[in-house]
C-alpha cells in the first residue's frame, strides 16, 4: 500500500510540473489581454504612449530588482561586456521598439485589432527560432509538420478576425450598442493600415526579443536579475526617447489616482514585471516557440472582454477566427511533445528534458538500464547500476 501511495504522489508530482509551463503562458495570456483594456482607455484619455512605457518600467523595476538582489545572489553570474550588451539590446527590442509602436497602432485602431494583429507574432518567432536553432524542424516528421500547420492556422485565425466581419452576434450585454463607431471598432482603412503597419514592426521586434532572450538565458541563467536589467535599462532608454517626441510637453508627465496611473502600474507588475521573468523560465526549458504559440489566446480573451467592458460588438469573423486559433494552437503543442523525450537538446539538459529522460530510463529486473535514444549519439547503452 506505501509503496502504491508513494508511485501515486509521483504521477501527480509529474503531472503537475509537466502542467506548470501550459499554466504559467495561460495566466501571461490573461494578464497581457487586461493590459490590451486598461491601456487602450488610458490611451483614449490622452496619455503619451512614449511616458505610458516609461512609467510601467519603471515600476516594474522597483518591483523587480529588490527580489533579483535577494535571491538571485547565489546564481547571478558575472556580468561580462558580452552579455550587458546582450542586455541592451533586449531593453531596446521590447520595452522602447515593440511597445511604443504596439501603443501607437493601438492608438490608431483598437485594443481587439492590436490584439489581433500581433498574432503573427508565433510565426516570426517560430522561423527565426528555426533559423537559429532553436527549434527542431524535420519537414517528415509528422510533428514538425503538425507545428508548421498550427503555427499557419493561428496566424489564418488572427486576419479571419481582423479581415472578416460578417454579421453582428448579439450578446446581451452588447444590446443597444449600434452606432457606427461601435459596429466598425470606431476605425477607417487608413488607420487600419497605419496601426497594422506599426504593430508588425513592434511584433517583429518582439520576436527578436524572444529569440535574444532566449541566447541570454544561456549565458546569464538569471531571470530575475535578467529582467531587472531590462526594465531598469527600458526606462531609461524609453525616457530618452519620450523626451525627444514629448519636448515642450511637460504636462504629458503629469499622472493622478486614475485610470492612467492604475494602466501603468498594472502593466508595470504584470505585463512587465512578472511577464519577462515567467517567459524566461518557461523559455528556458521548452523554448520560444512555446511561449508565443500561446499569444493567440490573448485574441480570444481581449475580444470577450472588450465586448463587456468596452461594448465592442462580436461577429461571424471573430468567432470563427477564434476557433481556427484553438485548433492551430492544439497542433503546435501536439507537435512539440516529442520535442522533451530526449535527454538534451543544443547543449545542457533542462529540467522538463531530466524528467522526461527519468521516465524513459527505468531499471529492470536485471538492474540494468534501459537503452535511451539520443538525438545526437544514437542507441546509448547502460552498464549494470
Amino acid at each position: 500500500m506505501e509503496t502504491k501511495g508513494l508511485a501515486a504522489k509521483d504521477i501527480i508530482y509529474k503531472l503537475f510540473n509537466r502542467a506548470k509551463p501550459f499554466a504559467a503562458v495561460i495566466f501571461l495570456q490573461f494578464g497581457l489581454s487586461g493590459m490590451d483594456i486598461l491601456s487602450k482607455v488610458a490611451l483614449n484619455e490622452g496619455m503619451s504612449n512614449y511616458v505610458f512605457v516609461v512609467y510601467r518600467h519603471a515600476i516594474a523595476t522597483a518591483l523587480i530588482a529588490p527580489f533579483a538582489i535577494i535571491l538571485d545572489k547565489k546564481i547571478r553570474p558575472k556580468m561580462r561586456l558580452s552579455i550587458f550588451a546582450k542586455i541592451l539590446v533586449l531593453s531596446l527590442l521590447e520595452p522602447v521598439i515593440d511597445q511604443n509602436l504596439y501603443f501607437l497602432g493601438m492608438k490608431y485602431t483598437t485594443a481587439t485589432f492590436a490584439a489581433a494583429m500581433c498574432n503573427i507574432l508565433p510565426a516570426i518567432t517560430f522561423l527565426m527560432a528555426w533559423i537559429f536553432r532553436l527549434e527542431k524542424v524535420k519537414l517528415k516528421s509528422i510533428n514538425s509538420q503538425a507545428k508548421i500547420v498550427g503555427t499557419v492556422a493561428t496566424v489564418g485565425g488572427a486576419m479571419l478576425m481582423t479581415l472578416l466581419r460578417g454579421p453582428v452576434i448579439k450578446l446581451p450585454w452588447t444590446k443597444g450598442t449600434t452606432s457606427p463607431e461601435h459596429q466598425s471598432g470606431g476605425i477607417n482603412l487608413q488607420n487600419s493600415i497605419k496601426g497594422g503597419l506599426f504593430i508588425t514592426i513592434g511584433c517583429f521586434g518582439w520576436s527578436c526579443f524572444m529569440v535574444l532572450q532566449a541566447i541570454t538565458l544561456r549565458a546569464y541563467p538569471a531571470e530575475l536579475s535578467l529582467t531587472a536589467w531590462i526594465c531598469l535599462l527600458g526606462t531609461a532608454e524609453g525616457a530618452i526617447l519620450a523626451l525627444i517626441m514629448e519636448r515642450g510637453k511637460a504636462a504629458v508627465w503629469s499622472i493622478n489616482w486614475d485610470t492612467k496611473f492604475l494602466a501603468a502600474l498594472y502593466s508595470g507588475v504584470f505585463c512587465s514585471g512578472l511577464a519577462y521573468y515567467i517567459q524566461g523560465v518557461v523559455m528556458k526549458q521548452r523554448g520560444p516557440v512555446f511561449v508565443t504559440a500561446f499569444s493567440p489566446l490573448n485574441m480570444v480573451i481581449v475580444a470577450v472582454l472588450s465586448s463587456f467592458i468596452l461594448h465592442e460588438l462580436m461577429d461571424l469573423g471573430r468567432v470563427l477566427g477564434a476557433i481556427t486559433i484553438v485548433v492551430g494552437l492544439y497542433l503546435v503543442v501536439w507537435g512539440k511533445r516529442k520535442d522533451y523525450d530526449c535527454p538534451s537538446i543544443e547543449g545542457l539538459p533542462t529540467d522538463i528534458q531530466m524528467m522526461s529522460a527519468d521516465t524513459k530510463c527505468k531499471e529492470n529486473n536485471n538492474h540494468e538500464v534501459v537503452n535511451i535514444n539520443s538525438s545526437k549519439e544514437g542507441a546509448v547503452t547502460g552498464d549494470e547500476v
